[in-house]
């Protein structure tokens, strides 16, 4: 072989060399934005939502975090060994997580949270001298009991806030029926306990999407104050916040008084039971841990804790359903669209 010929061969090995090498680069490495990014999970999950709700078992769809901190798919399931799930969709991961059957929270299972030594003798299921705190029991006469969210305001009146199924009993009370403080579980007695009346509600549809659990009752300033009883966090800011992954949030409610936790998915899509059928929630903020609360909770607003960020107690959302390990709550911005007020807070 004379030298030219053994140059050019070389080349072409040494050519052929680097193109290997750099195929192999290019597939071995990660894209170039690293892991699927949050809209693209939220994209991911709004697209496979309804396929993933049709598996028998599977309670919820939403978008959180992985192990790695990377977001990801996160499916909720009634009970474990829920199959046919994948581990990921489009690339993106998928996490599943047990939360058991998703329930409105209308049912306390228990008295309340009594008081300690050092608090007010009074607890949120007492009658509450007026103007009433929010955080406390109410309803309407023909449910158990949940929770006032919030003061709530036009320009012109004020109105309690709280759910559907706490105010307007699953649709179907009427526009003017008595809201008491306490509920009819814990003493109220109608029209003694009245702090107000229906004045709107959003329907719940069991046969298509719904947004929120939501109704006002017409009050006033005598009857209902702005802020929670004095164990709490006082009163909510007038301005609203979005719910993000991992945020603090706290709350003030019936059953389970003050309790803190952290936002663990958004854009969550959830079957949630009724006594009066199930019905599909979408854009819903989940909630962790299982303390965060409980049955006779439903009402109460949720709000961010963090000292350090300017929306420290602006309101996210406002709670209405849950089970014994995740809390469900509606955005807070749609509520109040849906009525046209603002939060009458500090």
């Amino acid at each position: 072989m004379n030298s030219k010929i053994l140059r050019f061969t070389v080349a072409i090995i040494l050519v052929c060399s680097l193109l290997l090498v750099s195929f192999g680069s290019v597939a071995a490495a990660p894209p170039p934005d690293g892991a699927p990014g949050l809209a693209r999970s939220i994209e991911v999950k709004e697209r496979h939502a309804e396929t993933l709700l049709g598996v028998s078992g599977v309670a919820g769809v939403g978008v959180g975090h992985n192990k790695a901190g990377n977001p990801a798919v996160i499916i909720f399931t009634e009970t474990p060994g829920v199959r046919g799930l994948p581990a990921f969709l489009d690339g993106v991961p998928v996490v599943t997580r047990v939360s058991g059957k998703i329930f409105a929270q209308p049912r306390p299972d228990n008295p309340g949270k009594p008081p300690k030594p050092d608090e007010p003798d009074l607890t949120p299921t007492d009658r509450w001298p007026r103007p009433v705190p929010i955080g406390v029991s109410t309803g309407h006469p023909d449910i158990t009991a949940g929770t006032i969210g919030a003061r709530v305001t036009d320009g012109t009146n004020v109105y309690a806030l709280s759910n559907n199924h706490v105010y307007a009993n699953e649709n179907s009370a009427d526009i003017g029926d008595a809201v008491l403080q306490p509920g009819a579980y814990d003493g109220g007695i109608n029209p003694d306990d009245s702090i107000g009346t229906l004045y709107d509600f959003v329907p719940i549809d069991l046969n298509g999407s719904n947004m929120v659990d939501a109704a006002i009752a017409l009050s006033s300033t005598g009857d209902i104050g702005n802020a929670t009883p004095a164990d709490g966090y006082g009163a909510p800011k007038s301005g609203t916040a979005d719910a993000f992954i991992g945020m603090k949030v706290i709350k003030y409610g019936r059953t389970t008084g003050q309790t803190k936790g952290r936002v663990y998915a958004i854009h969550a899509t959830v079957n949630v039971s009724y006594d009066f059928g199930v019905a599909q929630f979408v854009e819903q903020i989940i909630i962790t841990s299982g303390t965060f609360s409980a049955g006779g909770d439903s009402g109460s607003l949720v709000v961010v804790d963090s000292k350090r960020s300017e929306d420290h107690h602006k309101a996210i959302g406002l709670l209405f359903a849950g089970s014994s390990l995740y809390t469900i709550a509606n955005p807070i911005e749609p509520v109040l669209s849906a009525f046209g007020v603002t939060i009458d807070g500090e």
